[in-house]
């Protein structure tokens, strides 16, 4: 079979995929609903109620919040890898709940659709021999 040779370098496949989808994830998702505070906060925390959440609005946008930001840190260094992958996971979820629910078009809510089953996915794989568990949880 071709490339069969990139075989050998899964482990860099595994980091290029951390990094790139952990900088994505702090920096263009989770860095301005962080920084947001308690408003924002309040308004991702709404969307909890597309599950049947009606309460604690503030703390449930915090934690949407967290998981984007410092779950995409954590996947991207390799460090707290599948708690982190769980946390992004069940953002993805909620937000593809509140997508369709809401009657976004179908190209607003696969993104996260998409999202949600990468990180699922990943949760099933070992973040990879260069990543921090591996270091730090030996």
């Amino acid at each position: 079979m071709q490339f069969r040779f990139l075989e050998h370098f899964s482990d860099f496949g595994k980091l290029f995929m951390r990094i790139g989808l952990g900088l994505s994830y702090m920096f263009i998702h989770g860095q301005s609903k962080i920084m947001g505070g308690p408003e924002t906060w309040q308004g991702l925390g709404g969307r909890m109620s597309y599950v049947g959440i009606d309460f604690l609005h503030t703390f449930w946008g915090f934690m949407a919040a967290f998981a984007e930001f410092f779950g995409g840190l954590f996947l991207m260094l390799g460090l707290f890898y599948r708690p982190a992958l769980f946390l992004l996971a069940i953002t993805m979820i909620v937000a593809s709940i509140y997508h369709i629910a809401d009657g976004d078009p179908i190209t607003t809510t696969s993104h996260s659709m998409k999202m949600a089953i990468v990180f699922i996915g990943m949760i099933f794989m070992s973040p990879g021999k260069f990543s921090l568990d591996r270091k730090v949880f030996r």
